[in-house]
């Protein structure tokens, strides 16, 4: 598979679309048509439902649907974070039960990873999972945990044994959301919007058989689903047409045709031509007739190779061959500096309409929003101190900060050390 070229796995997307896309059929049977074709996640391995692309082929296969405008495969956190993460630890029965929903869009998942006293320093969770027969008991609380009011499942870390090293009595889980002793608060952020929510557990289960990779390598296994995160983030989206997947987001019984006139609309520029954000702020720049302005394009010409370098460098850390280890946290910082441009070059393009909101302004109000969004990517998925921590001393060399032997016990470490 890997061995095809871009052009023609462009040639075979465009083809599949034009004979099963149907804007009256059910998204749920759209993506359950993508799914048997493999083309939800082709990155993914063949056994896991995917084609075993390589990440440039497998962004061509969304992109080229982008570009058809239609309905692209079922976004958020199944797809991106969890899907891969089982390819690579889960054994077959696991892949064969928890993959599917979320290739077919029947099940959305969210990421129980980071707690109150537990961001930076993950590895210092105290959601304690203990054991009872053939399954576990769950209690503790987790926060930052995007898009957890419309998930079915999560992704969950969980202390298992105080008694080994903090990196060593974790254990990861495959969490039932919905049941009792799950309580899911939204964070409204100043955008207006929730997509982070805090989450309460109390007494809550889970069977071992959603245990994925043995008791206390938890922290193995979280690292993939990090690393899957920090690429995923850095590498931009792909210009396909996305729909919240899941039973809580109600978008499985609607006919694509009701989803996707909305969709594209609501896409960057509200033109659904714009394959980028400097592509959307130059349009916006030729509209006020200030593009000429040398300042301006000076701006926009950084931006836009600030832009290319990021794609260039996840497309390296994807290809194999020579790596440093540290692309994925390269691609996270790009991706925060670049929001932040998003924000300084924006406003310079839009001027005074800056300072107001609406989409009577210039740019329809896009700026406003990405401006008032700007400082979340420097801190989910991993702050950028935690990037060059981790890029500094896995990478580079450089010493780690003193702190207690790695040996000591959790039960025994000063709070969060």
């Amino acid at each position: 598979m890997s061995e095809l070229t871009r052009e023609e796995v462009v040639a075979e997307v465009r083809t599949w679309v034009e004979e099963n896309w149907d804007t009256e059929i059910t998204v749920a049977e759209w993506w359950q048509r993508m799914a048997d074709a493999r083309y939800s996640h082709p990155l993914l391995p063949e056994n896991a439902g995917g084609r075993g692309y390589p990440r440039p082929l497998a962004r061509a296969v969304a992109q080229t649907m982008g570009e058809m405008n239609v309905i692209g495969p079922p976004i958020g956190l199944g797809t991106m974070l969890a899907a891969p993460t089982l390819a690579a630890h889960a054994t077959q029965d696991q892949i064969d039960r928890l993959v599917p929903p979320m290739l077919n869009g029947q099940s959305a998942w969210c990421q129980l990873f980071s707690e109150p006293g537990a961001g930076s320093d993950l590895a210092g969770l105290q959601t304690k999972a203990d054991r009872d027969g053939d399954e576990w008991i769950i209690n503790g609380q987790k926060v930052w945990t995007s898009s957890g009011h419309q998930a079915d499942m999560g992704m969950l870390i969980a202390r298992t044994d105080t008694d080994q090293p903090k990196h060593q009595g974790i254990s990861y889980f495959a969490f039932e959301m919905i049941q009792d002793g799950v309580d899911v608060r939204p964070l409204v952020e100043m955008t207006g919007a929730a997509l982070f929510n805090e989450v309460f557990i109390t007494d809550a289960r889970v069977h071992d058989d959603n245990r994925i990779a043995e008791t206390g390598m938890g922290w193995r296994v979280a690292n993939t689903t990090l690393g899957e995160e920090r690429a995923s983030l850095g590498a931009g989206g792909t210009g396909a047409i996305g729909v919240q997947p899941g039973q809580i987001a109600g978008n499985l019984d609607r006919k694509c045709g009701e989803v996707i006139g909305p969709a594209v609309k609501a896409r960057l520029g509200h033109s659904g031509s714009h394959k980028s954000v400097t592509d959307a702020l130059i349009g916006i720049s030729q509209k006020l007739g200030n593009v000429a302005d040398p300042v301006l394009r000076q701006k926009l010409m950084k931006l836009y190779s600030l832009e290319k370098i990021n794609g260039y460098n996840t497309q390296r850390a994807k290809a194999g061959g020579t790596r440093t280890g540290g692309e994925g946290n390269i691609a996270k910082l790009i991706n925060a500096e670049l929001n932040r441009q998003y924000r300084e070059v924006g406003n310079a393009v839009i001027g005074a309409d800056g300072m107001v909101m609406g989409s009577a302004t210039a740019g329809e109000g896009m700026i406003q929003n990405m401006t008032l969004f700007s400082p979340a990517p420097s801190i989910y998925g991993g702050t950028d101190q935690v990037q060059r921590n981790i890029i500094g001393e896995r990478v580079l060399g450089l010493p780690k900060e003193p702190g207690p032997a790695k040996e000591t016990p959790f039960a025994e470490l000063p709070k969060n050390q």
